[in-house]
């Protein structure tokens, strides 16, 4: 898409946009059930997926509006910002902010703030080291280029029609992910009087010990998986890896396919402790895991297949004994003899394969739909960087 923005208006933000400061002493009285966090707004995401309610008790008062945007002015390295598709209340380190009318077309506003160049100016104008914060003042200096109110239309359009193809890739991923779940939780039993240990098939080998020190990049380190690369539900994060230049032994060393769980969660909620991830393909780099993760090792292959391994540790029965087993206050931690003792039910290998096949039609499936999403999502955001560099 080729756009000549040369002719187009130069304007300020705080010259197109307001931003808003109203606030209530009882939310509920005034129909406003539901607040907004920081922690409710999803990187990338012009869409509300979460909230909180008020009726379970909030100290938060700034009201906002459906159709407004709300941005994060606190990190703003993080990239929240999104449109409010119902009335509430939000935290004070979310910006309220709403169209000028006849400056800019309020359907085009969200994609404003969604920009890299806004956000790399919201980044460069926050202070503070723990936790900096941009000011309202200095967002409403922000320069860009707009055309006409009648040419800001068709520009509006093209982004929200991406933004529903988006829309409805994440709908059918969705359906498909629980799918996927209510198939696994049928298709792999619970244990039964008659189960066994998974220690009988597997042997569990703990990473390397490592500090800060050994930390290299990528060119001079090997890639480390550490607890930042597990997601729940058994994702792999690849933004988590880090690269390790200290010496390793060969036990430490993991191959493509290799299944491996985290033995710590960072909190209480065990959203990632026992969850499993297989190795993905990282095309003849040497690929190390950290001491909070362990490889479990089948034994004898034509007694476990490794995908059949795979799902069951990511049944909701198999995730609660983990959990439950794990220990420590503030940061939980799974011993591996508790791992060895998970009681599994016996099922033959054949049995195993076609579940397995089953189960990975399902999220191959999932994976295209993700693949859409992430190509969908780029050209939106190519599209709107040549609109507002």
């Amino acid at each position: 898409m080729n756009l000549d923005t040369s002719k187009w208006d130069k304007v300020t933000l705080g010259e197109i946009a307001r931003s808003l400061t109203i606030s209530t002493k009882n939310s509920l009285s005034e129909g406003l059930s539901r607040y907004i966090g920081l922690e409710h707004i999803e990187p990338g995401n012009i869409h509300i997926k979460s909230w909180g309610n008020v009726a379970d008790g909030t100290t938060f008062t700034r009201i906002f509006r459906k159709g407004q945007v709300l941005f994060g002015k606190r990190r703003a390295y993080q990239k929240k910002a999104v449109l409010a598709e119902f009335d509430g209340v939000c935290s004070g380190d979310i910006l309220v902010c709403e169209a000028i009318k006849g400056a800019v077309l309020p359907k085009l506003l969200p994609f404003i703030v969604q920009s890299d160049r806004f956000f790399n100016y919201a980044i460069k104008t926050s202070a503070g080291s723990l936790s900096p914060r941009t000011k309202v003042k200095d967002l409403a200096k922000f320069s860009l280029r707009l055309p006409k109110l009648d040419k800001q239309k068709p520009i509006a359009d093209l982004l929200w029609s991406i933004d529903d193809s988006i829309e409805s890739y994440r709908k059918a991923k969705r359906i498909l992910e629980i799918s996927l779940r209510v198939l696994m939780e049928t298709l792999i039993k619970k244990p039964n009087v008659n189960s066994v240990r998974l220690g009988d098939f597997v042997t569990a080998e703990k990473g390397l010990t490592y500090s800060s020190e050994d930390y290299g990049d990528e060119k001079t380190g090997e890639l480390l998986i550490n607890l930042k690369c597990f997601e729940k539900f058994g994702g792999f994060n690849k933004n988590g890896i880090k690269f390790y230049k200290g010496e390793y032994e060969e036990k430490h060393v993991l191959n493509q396919s290799d299944l491996i769980i985290a033995n710590t969660d960072i909190t209480r909620d065990g959203d990632v402790v026992g969850y499993p991830v297989l190795v993905p393909d990282f095309r003849n780099r040497v690929v190390l895991f950290t001491m909070d993760v362990s490889r479990l090792k089948i034994k004898d292959k034509n007694k476990m297949v490794s995908g059949y391994l795979f799902y069951l540790l990511r049944t909701n029965w198999a995730h609660w004994y983990m959990f439950s087993h794990a220990s420590g206050t503030t940061v939980l931690h799974l011993d591996v003899n508790s791992v060895n003792e998970l009681p599994i039910t016996k099922v033959d290998i054949s049995v195993q394969r076609d579940i397995v096949c089953r189960l990975n039609s399902i999220e191959q499936n999932c994976k295209r739909y993700q693949d859409l999403i992430e190509s969908a999502k780029e050209i939106q955001k190519q599209i709107i960087n040549q609109i507002f560099e």
